[in-house]
């Protein structure tokens, strides 16, 4: 029985739910008095249920799919304004007990390089990031309970938050690993992470099983309650995601509302973000051997459907996918972003030699961050930097009191401004310094509260003569 309240997998993510959403959008997808209601919902920016999203992501009518798209973007702009916050993900070791399929890092692979980083690397790797300008990292590692205990995690959070190089220092560390237990979730909160971050992969149980066939990530239920577990031991953000080409989307679509909806009744808080990849090629895999991929277009009419959904969320694409395909989805909701990515074990310090592979999956954008940065001012976008929420304690319920209040444009606009300020001064090429200094001095003039306006305008002067980590 469904009961987005349980804290049984099988009851928040219900099967016969999905299908009976499934056929229900099948039956209305043209119809077009329901679809313009649910339209006009999603206006009063509350966001929607999994049922009213899955009869939009079932029509194919033009002229609402257009208006779908415009709600998207403006409901981005309303919530986050024209931020896009920057990370850089950090693999500490590929050495997994797991048997997933999709996944080059599964146990019967013997031909990829198998890393771990010492203490020494992992510092190696973060001044390499901080010298590109990085304030953000998301930390990877296969799930070994001998090569990656607990405690090798939280001993590489406390040698990458010790680290202060010329005028770099990593802000918040967002941590990807394994579903875990509560106690070790509190360890991880007692480490300072920003974000625990663990996709599901695939919400379909039967489906998931097949995908990993082995190894403990082979629990359907203890993974899909892990978001449950980490809010227990303390962790106030999580972040959701499914891999795109696993499963039928539109499947994965409900599943990933349904699971949004649970953390909202349940903790009182829905995810503080959302990732959207889609599988790629790397070593010993092959996208194509996977029938259920998704074009271009199709990802992004989901990306715009999540962001009217849950409106709240911070939305999440990677390196995984193109120039020109995260330039089509950041319109439509996507507010973070990866940029210079290495998703090798090392690289950043030292690039791999073609016969050490490493990585978990190919990266489809390979620009640097300055170029990246540029890129996106051009586009009237404002790379950002802040991490001053996380570390002034605006988590959780608190930081989505201040989203859904629309007072973000009183505080992360002019935090983002003062980030970009010090990755201008201290990183940035000269053409992007340009750009950049113009930008600032325009979007000073769209904080909505006069004596925060003049604060940051000071800030931002006293950074150019070199003080550093304002925030508000």
């Amino acid at each position: 029985m469904y009961d987005k309240k349980s804290l049984k997998a099988e009851e928040f993510i219900n099967d016969e739910e999905i299908l009976a959403t499934l056929k229900y959008a099948d039956e209305n997808k043209n119809n077009f008095e329901l679809i313009d209601s649910i339209i006009e919902k999603a206006k009063l920016r509350k966001g929607l249920e999994h049922r009213e999203a899955s009869v939009l992501l079932a029509c194919e009518d033009p002229e609402r799919l257009a208006k779908i798209y415009d709600l998207a973007e403006q409901i981005k702009k309303d919530f986050y304004g024209d931020r896009i916050v920057m990370f850089a993900p950090l693999y500490l070791s590929n050495y997994c007990v797991n048997g997933c399929v999709y996944c080059p890092y599964h146990l019967k692979n013997k031909h990829i390089c198998r890393k771990k980083l010492t203490q020494e690397e992992v510092k190696s790797e973060v001044i390499a990031l901080q010298d590109m300008g990085h304030k953000r990292l998301a930390i990877e590692a296969g799930e070994d309970p001998i090569n990656n205990p607990i405690e090798y995690i939280l001993e590489c959070i406390k040698t990458i938050y010790s680290i202060n190089h010329k005028n770099g220092a990593i802000r918040r560390v967002n941590v990807n690993i394994a579903a875990t237990t509560v106690e070790n979730y509190r360890k991880l909160k007692d480490a300072g992470i920003g974000t625990y971050i663990l996709f599901q992969e695939t919400y379909n149980k039967k489906s998931y099983e097949e995908l990993h066939p082995t190894g403990p990530k082979h629990n359907y239920a203890y993974h899909t309650e892990a978001m449950d577990r980490a809010m227990q031991g303390g962790i106030d953000d999580v972040g959701l995601g499914v891999l795109f080409g696993l499963e039928l989307y539109r499947y994965e679509f409900v599943g990933l509302l349904m699971h949004a909806e649970h953390l909202e009744a349940v903790h009182g808080v829905g995810p503080h973000t959302i990732s959207v990849p889609r599988i790629k090629h790397a070593d010993d895999i092959d996208p194509d051997s996977f029938d259920n991929g998704i074009d271009d277009d199709t990802f992004a009419k989901i990306c715009a459907l999540i962001r009217i959904s849950v409106p709240y969320t911070g939305m999440i694409i990677s390196t995984r996918e193109s120039k020109a395909v995260r330039e089509k989805v950041i319109r439509l909701g996507v507010s973070q972003i990866s940029g210079a990515s290495c998703t090798s074990v090392g690289g950043y310090a030292e690039p791999e030699e073609e016969d050490e592979n490493t990585s978990q999956f190919d990266v489809s954008d390979n620009r640097t961050l300055d170029e990246v940065v540029n890129w996106l001012m051009k586009l009237g976008y404002i790379p950002s930097f802040c991490t001053a929420c996380y570390r002034e304690g605006r988590t959780g319920d608190r930081f989505m009191s201040l989203c859904k209040s629309g007072q973000i444009q009183n505080c992360c606009h002019p935090n983002a401004l003062m980030t970009l300020k010090e990755y201008l001064m201290d990183y940035a090429s000269d053409e992007t310094r340009k750009i950049g200094e113009q930008l600032i001095e325009k979007e000073l003039l769209k904080i909505p509260n006069e004596k925060v306006r003049k604060i940051a305008a000071q800030h931002i002067a006293e950074i150019e003569n070199g003080s550093r980590d304002f925030r508000f």
